[in-house]
């Protein structure tokens, strides 16, 4: 089984899938890792040379990937938290930043509906 930043590789499945199971690395990034390492983009990872895996690890070594891209993008989305931007008052109360409706949808951000009761009306006499 191969290990490469941190996550251990799936075997049975080609190189340019299984280089996605890391967190920031897309289909793009595997197929250009593969072509700088010079290894087949259909070969299984369990058919990969010690050799083939070094390679991969060291170009993988050159970008940012798993908690280093984690921590990165936590501290961007603290910094416009800090600021007081408006990305960063959405991000602080739960809500969709990217400028999406919230009328309807945006279950994911704002969690399980709160149903509020009607005031009742005032009987007439």
């Amino acid at each position: 089984m191969a290990r490469i930043g941190g996550i251990d590789l799936p075997k049975n499945k080609r190189g340019i899938i299984s280089l996605r199971y890391i967190f920031g690395i897309g289909p793009t990034l595997a197929e250009e890792v593969l072509n700088k390492a010079n290894v087949e983009h259909s070969k299984r990872v369990m058919n990969w040379t010690d050799d083939e895996i070094a390679r991969i690890r060291q170009i993988v070594l050159e970008y940012k990937v798993e908690g280093q891209l984690r921590s990165e993008i936590q501290m961007n989305i603290k910094r416009l938290m800090d600021i007081g931007c408006y990305r960063g008052l959405r991000h602080r109360r739960g809500l969709p930043a990217r400028g999406q409706r919230t009328r309807t949808n945006s279950r994911t951000r704002k969690g399980r509906r709160k149903t509020v009761a009607n005031k009742k009306k005032a009987a007439k006499k």
